[in-house]
């Protein structure tokens, strides 16, 4: 067990500040082919080793992207349990190391005892959220049903989905991060975040939403990814309405959304979805 760093005091932000790009991001040198060899840079994403600690007690160590970390924390530490809502997270100290960044995360005392056994082993890769789980039965929770939220206009859906697609400002210079983003009733990107990871994109939007203290009944989530359990299971403990993704829901997201009362979209292209779930939250 680590010494408890003093936690700096949660940020105000008003949820709609566009993702730090500058430190998630490196030009390479690449030689392209264009019919001839041709020597060019290249943006790629940069991906770190992010460790939280819990109350000085190490919980686990994922690959991120290194921007909105704070955000990362606070939504991360809402979606696993950690804290059940904002008031809980007392405060975050994001420390940078020599080959990626500790997370120091302040909480009760009561809230980091009763997760205590759940400390993940080994890292997270970007695109696994259960990678480490000692307990099987930690690895499949039950979502707190959602109540409330929408309806939702199928225009305003389809309006989200080039919307999400204009705001990406990482994945424009990269192509190879996940976004997250909240979307208004009119179809508008509200707030976006950006990682390597799908998982870790959602959890810096609820991080940003919680601090902004977001209704979560005001929007519905959209991600540019497949819609895993563990996707599903994030937004419904937001207590988003609605989860649209841009591929393909997995049977046991569809089972979870249904349980939990959220509207679950898969296939979100220009002109064509899918409602796998809820779909009164939807109408013409």
């Amino acid at each position: 067990m680590g010494p408890l760093r003093k936690a700096s005091a949660l940020p105000e932000t008003d949820g709609s500040d566009a993702p730090e790009v500058a430190a998630a991001f490196e030009r390479v040198p690449v030689s392209q082919w264009r019919g001839a060899p041709v020597a060019v840079e290249d943006a790629v994403a940069v991906e770190v080793p992010c460790a939280f600690v819990v109350n000085g007690r190490p919980f686990a160590v994922m690959l991120a992207s290194p921007s909105d970390l704070e955000d990362l924390a606070l939504g991360f530490c809402r979606t696993e349990g950690i804290v059940s809502d904002a008031r809980e997270f007392q405060g975050v100290e994001v420390v940078a190391e020599t080959r990626g960044f500790s997370i120091y995360v302040s909480v009760p005392k009561a809230r980091a005892d009763a997760v205590a056994h759940r400390e993940r082993a080994v890292a997270g890769r970007t695109g696994c959220g259960l990678c480490g789980e000692r307990m099987l039965e930690d690895a499949v929770r039950a979502a707190p049903p959602v109540a409330g939220g929408g309806p939702f206009r199928i225009s305003a859906l389809q309006a989200s989905v080039a919307a999400v697609e204009a705001a990406q400002a990482l994945n424009r210079l990269t192509g190879a991060v996940h976004a997250a983003a909240w979307i208004d009733p009119s179809g508008a990107v509200q707030t976006i975040r950006e990682d390597v990871g799908r998982h870790n994109a959602l959890d810096k939007l609820i991080g940003a939403l919680l601090k902004a203290k977001v209704d979560p009944s005001s929007g519905f989530a959209f991600v540019t990814s497949r819609a895993s359990y563990e996707m599903v299971h994030k937004a419904a403990t937001f207590g988003a309405p609605m989860l649209v993704a841009v591929s393909a829901p997995t049977a046991l997201a569809v089972e979870m959304a249904q349980a939990a009362h959220v509207t679950l979209v898969g296939f979100a292209r220009p002109g064509r979805h899918s409602v796998y779930t809820c779909a009164q939250r939807l109408i013409d």
